[in-house]
C-alpha cells in the first residue's frame, strides 16, 4: 500500500492511530482535448451508469497475496527487511499453496456479504500473481506451483455473483527500469524508487503489456492502483494509463492511484469524517495491522468495530474494502475468516439498510449512531443505525420534520409508535435491542428528507457543553474517536484540519472557556467564539489517554442569538492532541 503507511512514525504519531496516514488527494481530470475516453468528455449519465453498481456495493473485500507471505512479516517486508532482489525472489522457489481453493475463498467472501473483491496482481515487490508474458517472476513460470489464482479466482467470483478486480503497484522493487532510493548491495532501500535514466518508457511498455493482459484474460471490474508516489510517475502518465484501460475497456472502473485522473478517491485506513462530498470514495483498510500476511500480528479489530466501521462509511456515502492477507500455503487465517462470517450474518439481517443506499440527510453526527437513506418511489426510507440503544424507550430523531408514515424495525418487522417534540420526531422503542452491535430500524418518510439541523442548547445554569461528538469536523485525518473510551477528536495530524461547533445562545455576559485535552507534546492553537480569538496552548499530559482540563481565558456573549466556535492548530506552533470538550461558564452572564 502507501509508502506513508510504511513509513517510520514518531511515538507522539505511533500513540495517536497506531497508523500514519496519507490525506487523500482530489481527482484531477484531464482535459477534453486528451482523449475522446477521457474522464472529461465522458457524460454524467455515462458515467453514473458505469459506477452504478460500485456505488451500490458499499462493502468489497481486499486480498494481499504474494510471495511475501513466505517470509510471513507483511508486504512491505523486500523494503523493510532490507532485502537485496536476488535474496527476495528466491521465496519464488518457495511458494507452493497447495491449500488454495479459489472456489473457497470466493463463498468466504459471498457469506461475508461483500459484493467485489480486489486481489493484488502486482505488488511493489514486482512478483507477479498470474500468469504473464511480460516476464518470467511470475507465479505460473517460477514457482513450484505453476498455477495462475487470479484465473481461478475471477471464475470463482463470478459463479458467487461478485464482481472480480485486481491491483497493480505502479512502484516495482524488482524491476530492472527502476532503482532503490538507497541502493545498497546489502541492505536496500527501495521506497522510493525511481527510474532508471533512460528507462521509463520501457517500464511504461512493460506496464501496458501487463495491464492488457489484466483486462483481456480476467475482465476485472475495477483496476486498483498504488505506488504512484515513485519518483518521476507524474499526473500525465497516469492520465495516458487511464485512457489506455478505457480503449481496452470502456466500462472499467480506475482508482485515484493511477495519478492525474481516476473515478473515485481511496482514503487509506480512516474514515473521513464527513466523507467526501461530491465525490465517489472507497476506504480500504486492514483487519489487523498488516496488509499482506504477518505471522506476529494478531491485533486483529473486533467484530464491533468493523461492522460500525462499514455502518459509518456507507452512511457518508463510501466504500468498505477490507483486507484479508492468506498464508503461503493459501489459506485465510481463521481469526479473519471468522469476523467475515459474523459481519455476513449481520448483513443477511440488515443489508438493505447498506447495499443501495445513500448518505446521511442529518448534517451532525446522531448521538446514538447513524442513518443511511434509501428512495422508495415518492417516499424515502431511513434507515436508522441504532449504536446505543436508548434506555427509556424514546428514540430521537433530532431536526426531522417530514411526515413519517411508519416506522418498524428491520430484524423482525414490528411495527413503532412515533411522535414528534419540539427535538423532532420520537420513536418509541422496545426495552431490548434486536441486535447488540447494531440494531436497524426503518422510517417510510413523505417525500425528500427535510432536516433541520439546530444548534446545541445553552443550559439553564447557563453553561455551554460543546462535546466532541457533536463537533463537524473540517478536514480528511481527523475524526472522532470512540477507542479505549476516549471519545474524543483525534488524529489531529494535521494542522490545516479543524473543528466547529454552533450554540444557541440566550444569557449574554462574560463567560471562562476550559478544554479537556490530552497530548504529549504541547503546541499552540486558537480558540474563536463568534468574532473574538483566543490564543491557547495545549498541554503535555503525558499519554493520549490522560485528559487534563485546561483553563483557556474569558470570551464575551454580547447578545443572544447563534454562536459559532471553532478550533484551530497554530501552523507555526502545533503539535497533535485530543478534544473531548469545550466547555463555557458563565462569570457575570445574565442568568
Amino acid at each position: 500500500m502507501k509508502k506513508y503507511f510504511k513509513r517510520p512514525m514518531s511515538s507522539a504519531l505511533a500513540i495517536i492511530g497506531g497508523f500514519f496516514f496519507l490525506t487523500a488527494t482530489l481527482l484531477a481530470q484531464p482535459s477534453a482535448a486528451e482523449s475522446s475516453n477521457s474522464e472529461a468528455n465522458e457524460q454524467s449519465e455515462q458515467r453514473d451508469a458505469r459506477m452504478a453498481w460500485w456505488r451500490d456495493a458499499r462493502f468489497g473485500m481486499f486480498v494481499h497475496w504474494g510471495i511475501y507471505a513466505v517470509p510471513a512479516h507483511g508486504e512491505w517486508y523486500m523494503n523493510n527487511g532490507q532485502v537485496p532482489r536476488d535474496t527476495y525472489a528466491e521465496y519464488a522457489g518457495q511458494f507452493d499453496p497447495t491449500n488454495f481453493n479459489a472456489g473457497q475463498w470466493a463463498k468466504i467472501a459471498k457469506a461475508a456479504g461483500v459484493k467485489y473483491v480486489v486481489i493484488t496482481s502486482k505488488h511493489h515487490d514486482g512478483f507477479c500473481m498470474f500468469r504473464t508474458k511480460a516476464t518470467r517472476y511470475n507465479v505460473v513460470d517460477d514457482t513450484p506451483w505453476h498455477k495462475d489464482p487470479l484465473q481461478a479466482l475471477s471464475k470463482a467470483c463470478r459463479r458467487q455473483g461478485i464482481k472480480f478486480c485486481v491491483y497493480y503497484s505502479i512502484m516495482d522493487w524488482h524491476s530492472p527500469d527502476q532503482e532503490c532510493a538507497k541502493p545498497d548491495p546489502k541492505h536496500p532501500i527501495y521506497n522510493p524508487t525511481s527510474f532508471v535514466p533512460g528507462k521509463k518508457e520501457a517500464y511504461i511498455q512493460y506496464m501496458k503489456t501487463e495491464l492488457k493482459e489484466l483486462v483481456t484474460q480476467y475482465h476485472p471490474a475495477v483496476l486498483w492502483f498504488d505506488g504512484q508516489w515513485m519518483d518521476g510517475w507524474t499526473d500525465q502518465d497516469g492520465q495516458e494509463i487511464y485512457r489506455y484501460l478505457h480503449a481496452l475497456e470502456p466500462g472499467i472502473i480506475v482508482n485515484d492511484r493511477v495519478k492525474g485522473a481516476g473515478d473515485y478517491e481511496t482514503p487509506e485506513q480512516y474514515i473521513p469524517p464527513n466523507g467526501l462530498p461530491g465525490h465517489d470514495w472507497e476506504t480500504c483498510m486492514t483487519i489487523n495491522n498488516n496488509w499482506g500476511y504477518d505471522a506476529g500480528d494478531q491485533n486483529f479489530k473486533p467484530v464491533e468495530v468493523l461492522i460500525r466501521n462499514l455502518i459509518d462509511i456507507a452512511s457518508k456515502g463510501g466504500n468498505y474494502l477490507l483486507n484479508v492477507g492468506p498464508t503461503a500455503s493459501g489459506i485465510i487465517p481463521q481469526p479473519e475468516v471468522k469476523r467475515l462470517q459474523e459481519m455476513g450474518k449481520w448483513l443477511k439481517v440488515n443489508g438493505e439498510a447498506i447495499y443501495g443506499t445513500a448518505a446521511s440527510p442529518f448534517k451532525r453526527q446522531l448521538p446514538w449512531g447513524r442513518c443511511t437513506q434509501k428512495a422508495s418511489g415518492r417516499d424515502t426510507l431511513l434507515y436508522l443505525h441504532v449504536f446505543d440503544w436508548p434506555v427509556d424507550g424514546r428514540l430521537i430523531v433530532p431536526g426531522l420534520r417530514n411526515v413519517v408514515r411508519s416506522a418498524r424495525i428491520l430484524a423482525d418487522g414490528r411495527t413503532l409508535k412515533v411522535s414528534a417534540d419540539a427535538k423532532g420526531v420520537v420513536v418509541s422503542v422496545p426495552a431490548e435491542p434486536p441486535d447488540g452491535i447494531s440494531s436497524t430500524i426503518v422510517l417510510t418518510i413523505e417525500g425528500a428528507p427535510d432536516v433541520e439541523n439546530p444548534p446545541l442548547d445553552q443550559n439553564a445554569d447557563g453553561t455551554v457543553i460543546l462535546p466532541a461528538i457533536e463537533a463537524t469536523l473540517h478536514g480528511n485525518q481527523i475524526r472522532y474517536q470512540t477507542d479505549n473510551g476516549r471519545n474524543c477528536i483525534g488524529y489531529w495530524l494535521d494542522p490545516s484540519d479543524w473543528v466547529e461547533w454552533q450554540f444557541g445562545a440566550i444569557k449574554p455576559g462574560k463567560y471562562a472557556m476550559i478544554a479537556d485535552i490530552a497530548a504529549v507534546a504541547s503546541g499552540s492553537f486558537a480558540v474563536q467564539v463568534g468574532d473574538q480569538k483566543v490564543m491557547c496552548k495545549a498541554p503535555d499530559t503525558g499519554s493520549y489517554d490522560i485528559f487534563k482540563q485546561v483553563e483557556l481565558g474569558t470570551i464575551e456573549l454580547p447578545t443572544p442569538g447563534v454562536i459559532s466556535v471553532s478550533v484551530k492548530a497554530r501552523a507555526d506552533d502545533w503539535q497533535p492532541f485530543n478534544l473531548r470538550f469545550i466547555k463555557l461558564t458563565p462569570v457575570d452572564a445574565q442568568i
